[in-house]
């Protein structure tokens, strides 16, 4: 069962996602808060796996709260849901950790694969939303190419290849014939070397700087 935390100031919107979301039986909002600072501070009470945070809220952003959730609880995920189809808010989202950034007008089929993506550890960017966002992020990746890390090994360029491209670490280990954890063990090694905090920072990083 993947336990969701979600935050929309909405009463209404809220209770439409929260039928969408329980529509697949292995997923059940067991959290459920009006606003961003909310979202935080039932963080510190209750247990989760995914919160999905309404961009625009009172008190505190969707944005924000993503952030301090990620930093303080490193192992649960972020997906952000918006009307707002704007490349500098998806950027600002996967910046701070975020697992996605999916519209609100997004089919139930779409907000549950994203669901599920995210808790794989893949990346879920809703597709016209990655039209954009994925030119601003390739921006003077050709200028950087050389500028990756000596220290990464063939090996963990081969991960942070597959992470740029939004591969699960299931997908990654099939790829190169490793188990799960040997991906993970590679990939905090990734991330000590080049001192990013999570998968969505190293997947940026692999788009920057030409890997992908």
């Amino acid at each position: 069962m993947i336990r969701i935390l979600l935050a929309e100031d909405q009463a209404m919107v809220r209770q439409g996602l929260k039928m969408m979301i329980e529509t697949d039986p292995e997923l059940c909002v067991t959290v459920e808060a009006g606003n961003g600072k909310e979202a935080v501070e039932l963080s510190e009470r209750h247990l989760f796996d995914l919160a999905i945070l309404d961009i625009q809220m009172p008190f505190m952003s969707g944005l924000e709260a993503g952030r301090i959730i990620r930093k303080r609880w490193p192992d649960r995920k972020v997906l952000i849901l918006t009307t707002f189809n704007d490349d500098e808010y998806a950027l600002e989202a996967l910046k701070s950790g975020a697992s996605g950034y999916l519209l609100k007008d997004a089919e139930p089929e779409a907000l549950i694969r994203s669901i599920r993506s995210c808790m794989s550890g893949g990346m879920a960017i809703q597709e016209d939303v990655a039209a954009k966002v994925i030119p601003r992020l390739l921006q003077g990746a050709g200028e950087s190419a050389k500028a990756v890390d000596s220290s990464i090994t063939p090996r963990e360029l081969d991960i942070l290849k597959l992470v740029g491209e939004g591969r699960s670490n299931r997908e990654i280990a099939e790829e190169l014939g490793l188990s799960v954890g040997t991906v993970k063990n590679h990939m905090s090694q990734i991330m000590d070397k080049l001192d990013l905090r999570d998968r969505t920072q190293m997947a940026i990083y692999a788009i920057r700087h030409n890997v992908v």
